[in-house]
């Protein structure tokens, strides 16, 4: 998947609240990968009309038996379901880690060592050192 496809930073993601029903494998491959990419869950409607909301956590796309990997919202162990069995893949649930940038931990961490500094010089000072 391209590097512009993620969210970084403080963008919104661009996959969080869409649907898509794909039309043809390529399709299917593609937003399996996405949602594979994704960091937060997904709802994947199968051929019976099944809806299944979780997190996908692997997948194997090539070959005539690709599947992907699931764990399932709310219920113990995971899934096995095969490509050829989804209709559809929303991604219903919050990208987790939207916010949590590099820059957004190094500004944290720069106000973290900041506060240190200052209660350490007022440590001192009441000592009578500085």
């Amino acid at each position: 998947m391209p590097q512009e496809t993620k969210a970084h930073g403080s963008e919104r993601p661009q996959w969080e609240g869409r649907s898509f029903r794909p039309a043809n494998p390529t399709e299917l491959q593609e937003v399996i990968e996405a949602a594979f990419d994704y960091r937060g869950d997904v709802t994947l409607e199968l051929k019976d009309g099944t809806r299944i909301e979780g997190y996908i956590f692997n997948r194997q796309a090539r070959g005539s038996q690709a599947y992907l990997q699931f764990f399932p919202k709310g219920a113990p162990g995971s899934q096995t379901i095969p490509y050829a069995d989804i209709v559809a893949v929303d991604f219903t649930g919050e990208d987790t880690a939207f916010g949590k940038s590099w820059e957004a931990w190094a500004t944290k961490s720069d106000k973290l060592r900041q506060a240190e500094v200052e209660r350490l010089r007022a440590e001192a000072e009441a000592r009578g050192d500085l």
